[in-house]
């Protein structure tokens, strides 16, 4: 599966992003879906992640009720809905396609990776 992340773009605090993720080379319904992010200087964090049938919908406490997570598996592609943006979510964000079975939030669930789409809020 190849994944190709974009919709990032530079965004004022309180403004709103969508970012997609489109895959080809395999159907994308039988992997979870997840986002993650890096700031500048930190680790990879997870962001959000979608089992195959979208019944499973998974966050991290600091994106709760600001960010949902969709997908489409007929046409191959996941979104990440960004609102009520603020600084501190200014990193790059990737998407990313594994397995159904683990740990959702975990990096190491995810065997494919697209190549990242840059966030920036602004103060």
């Amino acid at each position: 599966v190849q994944l190709q992340a974009s919709g990032g773009g530079l965004v004022k605090a309180g403004g709103s992003l969508k970012l997609s993720c489109a895959a080809s080379g395999r159907p994308l319904s039988s992997y979870t879906v997840g986002w993650f992010r890096q700031a500048p200087g930190k680790d990879r964090e997870f962001v959000a992640a979608i089992n195959w049938s979208s019944s499973g919908l998974y966050y991290a406490d600091f994106v709760k009720d600001r960010f949902t997570i969709s997908r489409d598996n007929a046409k191959m592609t996941g979104w990440l809905q960004m609102n009520s943006l603020k600084p501190e979510d200014t990193a790059v964000y990737y998407c990313a396609a594994g397995s159904s079975v683990g740990d959702y939030d975990a990096q190491s669930l995810y065997k494919y990776w697209g190549q990242g789409t840059l966030v920036t809020v602004s103060s």
